[in-house]
């Protein structure tokens, strides 16, 4: 039996099993293997879809987060700049309200100084007045005749009285 030259018979075997091979094959094998196939496809197709489609839901998502952030962050400056513009004012009416009392005490301060004044320089003429009279009435009750005795007279009366 030589390889290259076959004998007819074997061809015709040969090809005869390889025809029913075939029939076999397509009668049994193809039709479910192309069914799976098929259905192999149509669920790689799905999920291909349904990630194109979540794809699109995150892009979404993401811009309606970047769009709350956004607001927030607008709100949060609002917020901020009123919290400021209060503290100001609040600063500001403080100030207003200590200086009007400063300017309150001052003025007190002053009235109280001007009455305690008043009240010394009148304590002051009592005791003057009275100092006067208490000199002039020792004075006359010594006849003094020199001038000079009656001002050691004065002066002496005068330490022995206490200013304080």
């Amino acid at each position: 039996m030589d390889l290259l030259s076959p004998e007819p018979g074997l061809v015709i075997w040969t090809g005869l099993t390889f025809l029913i091979l075939i029939y076999l094959l397509g009668k049994f094998a193809w039709k479910p293997l192309l069914g799976a196939i098929n259905e192999r496809e149509a669920t790689i197709k799905a999920a291909v879809e349904n990630a194109a489609k979540a794809t699109e839901e995150l892009k979404q998502i993401e811009a309606t987060k970047a769009r709350i952030e956004a607001e927030t962050r607008k709100e949060r400056d609002s917020i901020l700049k009123e919290a400021h513009a209060l503290k100001d004012n609040i600063v500001e009416e403080a100030k207003n309200a200590a200086q009007q009392e400063a300017t309150k005490i001052v003025e007190a301060a002053k009235a109280q100084i001007a009455k305690d004044r008043a009240d010394a320089m009148q304590d002051l003429r009592k005791t003057v007045a009275k100092l006067s009279v208490e000199i002039a009435s020792k004075v006359i009750a010594k006849d003094l005749e020199k001038d000079a005795s009656q001002n050691d007279l004065v002066e002496k009366y005068l330490q022995e009285c206490n200013f304080n």
